[in-house]
Order: C-alpha cells, then structure tokens, then sequence
C-alpha cells in the first residue's frame, strides 16, 4: 500500500511583535499573501495532503480567498488551531485520519523550497524524526535574567532551528498526546516534543535547510522576505532563458549536422 505523507502548515499565530493590526500570515508580500509561499511549495511537492491550521475566525477567509482563490488542491481540510503553538500542531495532529509521516511547517516561512522537501521526506523515511535547520554562524550566550553572560556553548554544536520538522505519524502524535495530558506549557518546537515525551530510543537528526528559510516576525523580515521572493522568482526566469537558449543551440547544431551527412 503507498505511504501517506501529510504537511501541517501552522497559521494561527497573532504576529504580535509583527505591529501590523492584521495577523502577518496575511500580509502581502510580493502581490501574495505571506502563506501562499508555503502552501504553495507543498502543492507542487511528493506531499498528498496538506492541513492548514489557522484562527478559528479565519477559517472561511482562508477558504474563500487562499485555498479557492490559489486552487490549493492538497489542503484537504482547515482547521482551527489554539492559543499557542503546541496547541495548534496537536490539533492539526489529530485532524488527520491516517498517515505514515508528517511534516510540519510554519506558515510564516515563505522560502520553503522543492529541495527542502525533498530532503525531508528523504531523510523521515530514515531516521523517523528529522528536524530542518543551519548551523549558527554566530556565537551564541547564556545570559541570566538580568542579561548578563553565563556561559558561551561552542558554536560548532549549535544548530538553529527552522521547519518543516518531519516525523514518522505514530511517533509524534503520541508524544504530542502525552505532552497535552502532562499540562507542560514550554515546548518551543516539535522536536523539543518528541525528545521529551517520546520514544527515547529515537533520536532527532538535524538536516540542513537554508539561511534563507527565514521566519517573518518583524517588519524588518517582511522585506527580507520581499526580497528574497524577488531573486527567486529572477533567478527562475534566468534560469527558463537559458534552458531555452541551450534548446535553440542544440537544435542549430542538430541541423548543421544532419545537413552535412545529407552531403
């Protein structure tokens, strides 16, 4: 039987540091709405199914003029997510019928890419749990509550974290079950679940994503993010033109070469 693999796109968030008025999933950028990039990127992808968590308010805002008006033909459901962002990845957790492996994205990270996917699927199938990310090029500090440094980890052991975060189903919906019974209210991210309320014998393995996966959160990451969209989109008209002019060569030099067998 073929396996199910299904992408949680996360779009319940308020943007509060954002100080826009309107939650940042929607703010435009580049003519499109910020999670269009996303579920974009997995509509075009080996994914079959795609659960989009958003406000329970904008549930038939999203509908009506994301999922309808782009045609996203892999969001199969909308689903109402929670206060936190735990909360939301649960709920879409248990929205879903069957699967074998799920990726789980936020939808404030427009620059998802084929590649990302593709190594994520890849390396879910592996390992049972991989998680998306870079290595820091910056040093990082402890600091304590007054924001002084405690203590200066090594860099070459540090990892920041990005999504998609991929999981064999079982293996994350259970300890997302067991996190929710447990009242725990400080996991930042899927795999921080995982390590704490799952199978210990499963480890997470970290892959690298792209320093331009990039989460908008503030104003200044809107236009990173417009800019960002911008070179990408010129890089692939670059990238047509010289596939075409390669063809145009082929066919020339093809002609010349029939021509002169033909004498």
């Amino acid at each position: 039987m073929k396996e199910k693999i299904v992408a949680i796109v996360l779009g319940a968030g308020e943007g509060k540091r954002m100080g826009s008025g309107i939650p940042k999933q929607y703010m435009i950028i580049k003519s499109r709405p910020l999670i269009y990039y996303a579920l974009k990127a997995f509509e075009h992808s080996p994914v079959d199914e795609v659960i989009l968590v958003t406000g329970e308010d904008e549930i038939d805002y999203c509908k009506k003029y994301i999922v309808d008006k782009y045609q996203f033909e892999k969001v199969s459901r909308i689903v109402a997510g929670g206060r936190e962002r735990y909360e939301s990845v649960y709920l879409g957790l248990r929205s879903i019928g069957e699967a074998d492996y799920v990726l789980i994205h936020d939808g404030a990270r427009p620059m998802l890419n084929a590649d990302i996917i593709r190594k994520c699927i890849i390396n879910v199938r592996r390992h049972k749990a991989c998680v998306v990310g870079m290595p820091s090029k910056d040093t990082i500090k402890v600091v304590d509550n007054d924001t002084y440094a405690v203590s200066t980890p090594p860099r070459r052991k540090l990892w920041q974290v990005q999504t998609p975060q991929c999981f064999d189903f079982n293996l994350i919906y259970d300890a997302y079950q067991k996190l929710m019974d447990s009242g725990d209210t400080t996991a930042t991210d899927d795999g921080m679940v995982l390590e704490n309320y799952g199978d210990q014998r499963v480890k997470v393995k970290l892959i690298e994503g792209s320093y331009d996966n990039i989460k908008v959160t503030t104003p200044e990451d809107v236009r990173i993010a417009g800019s960002l969209v911008k070179a990408r989109k010129l890089f692939r008209f670059l990238h047509n033109v010289h596939d075409k002019i390669i063809y145009l060569q082929m066919k020339i030099l093809q002609k010349r070469f029939f021509t002169k067998k033909k004498k």
